[in-house]
């Protein structure tokens, strides 16, 4: 390395490739303060806090830890492990999770789990098993040893951090986009217990200028100063973020640094891409990366399939007179069937057939479909308001228990449209790879009702696409009530 200290840069041209840098390096990522074994912990600490409020609560008000109690421990424990990845405060690192804000989620959070094993112990006729009055107990204790272990873990995680030694050195092979932004959340991660010294790099151009100006450490050098500085500097962690179409570089440098002990980690360019769900597995032995995958797999889905079930059959118990209220002003109003029934895609593409009260003359359910627009003559009197109000679409959630829909998940769009979009839109059917949901993550972000342009449906589009990427149970809680609250302002609806 050069005597005259590391190389400058002048300023950054805001190219599609920088913008894009600095957008997803704003962009939060729940857990990233913390190392490995600490998100471990942050993980585990919500479903212990249950049990141990639990026991105690048999302990003081029950008959100790009986066979009965244990079996509701597990039950509990299993259903507040948090998903792989989940948004929201689903660990207790950083400052930006205000304590109202942590109150609300621990509270929705447990009341969904409450029901859900009220419900379970009622059907089985285990809830008779319990003291009565140890379970009301246990209802007010269990979030309550969730928000002060949390809050008791926020303050003690940087010493527990200090404890697990002095910050790793490590350096990036690769000035560009994907190792910019990631030197930026490592800046941004200081639990992580990482210290970044630079860059290392030989081809640099007006684009790489362009992408060196947002990097939070300077470049080091080429890749041929590499090892000396590895040895010189004691460095721990390289991370080859190299172009994959880069193989002989690749290589190379792994070969130049067998003389060094330092841990190698390769950092693929498809990780800059859009990746839905993205995250390494085993097939047959051999590891496989994923890059566009659903986030239902394995207990994810179990709880996404379980709360649908549990929450369609208690909405539809409870709006049952107001369903025949509607069926009768739909068949006082105009002709022909009550419920309308359309083509819809649904899981992997599949045609499903959706539910919904007749809001028009027409049933249109063609190569062809027109979509409704405002003062639209089709609409029919009863259907203005039901449109306007969402009431059309109470009958979707006899869909969800027939495993068709899900309450929360990208709205399903008719066939006819589905074929046309598909074709200009990238990622498009990427929202298949989930149930279609009675209400979304787009509707409740301003995009429901027409979309008349191609940039409303791509707004749509991406809007459904990062639900895929951020699913947790939280959100879908978060989803259903901002739905409940637009349902009679939402100006978008005709």
């Amino acid at each position: 390395m050069a005597e005259s200290g590391p190389l400058s840069w002048p300023p950054a041209r805001e190219i599609p490739e920088v913008r894009e840098i600095r957008e997803r390096a704003e962009t939060p990522v729940a857990g990233a303060d913390a190392s490995p074994w600490l998100s471990a912990l942050g993980r585990l600490l919500d479903p212990l806090m249950l049990v141990l409020a639990l026991l105690l609560a048999a302990w003081l008000w029950g008959d100790g830890p009986s066979p009965a109690v244990l079996v509701l421990a597990l039950l509990a424990f299993l259903l507040a492990l948090p998903g792989q990845g989940s948004p929201g405060p689903a660990w207790p690192f950083g400052v930006r999770h205000r304590l109202l804000h942590l109150m609300a989620y621990l509270l929705v959070r447990w009341c969904w789990m409450a029901c859900a094993l009220a419900a379970l112990g009622w059907l089985t006729g285990f809830l008779a098993v319990f003291d009565a009055r140890m379970l009301g107990h246990w209802l007010w204790m269990a979030p309550s040893a969730q928000l002060a272990a949390r809050l008791v873990l926020q303050r003690v995680t940087p010493g527990l951090a200090r404890l697990h030694g002095p910050p790793r050195p490590a350096v990036i092979v690769g000035l560009n986009a994907q190792g910019t932004l990631l030197a930026q959340r490592l800046a941004r991660s200081p639990l992580e217990g990482i210290e970044l010294l630079g860059f290392f790099d030989d081809r640099m151009g007006e684009r790489g200028a362009g992408v060196a100006a947002l990097a939070p450490q300077s470049l080091e050098g080429g890749l041929r100063e590499l090892p000396e500085y590895v040895k010189r500097h004691r460095v721990q962690l390289i991370y080859l973020s190299l172009p994959m179409s880069s193989s002989p570089r690749i290589l190379q440098v792994l070969d130049d640094l067998k003389d060094t002990t330092a841990s190698i980690y390769f950092v693929p360019d498809m990780f800059i891409t859009d990746l839905i769900q993205g995250r390494s597995d085993k097939v047959g032995g051999v590891t496989v990366i994923s890059v566009c995958d659903t986030p239902f797999r394995g207990w994810a889905g179990v709880r996404k399939r379980g709360s649908d079930m549990l929450l369609a059959a208690l909405i539809l118990v409870l709006i049952a007179p107001l369903m025949g209220l509607v069926a009768l002003a739909v068949r006082l109003d105009s002709s022909g069937p009550v419920i309308f029934r359309q083509r819809r895609y649904g899981l992997d593409g599949q045609q499903i057939w959706v539910y919904k009260f007749r809001s028009m003359r027409v049933t249109e359910d063609g190569d062809q479909i027109r979509q409704a627009q405002r003062d639209d003559d089709r609409v029919t009197r009863v259907g203005a308001f039901l449109r306007r109000t969402s009431l059309d679409e109470l009958p979707q959630f006899i869909n969800v228990l027939q495993g068709r829909m899900s309450i929360v998940g990208p709205r399903p769009h008719a066939v006819a449209h589905n074929e046309l979009y598909r074709k200009v839109i990238k990622g498009y059917m990427v929202r298949h790879k989930v149930r279609p949901g009675v209400t979304g993550w787009a509707q409740v972000n301003g995009q429901r009702g027409e979309t008349d342009t191609l940039a409303k449906m791509q707004a749509r589009i991406d809007l459904d696409l990062d639900y895929l990427r951020h699913w947790s149970l939280w959100l879908d809680l978060r989803i259903i009530a901002r739905t409940v609250a637009l349902v009679f302002k939402d100006v978008r609806a005709y």
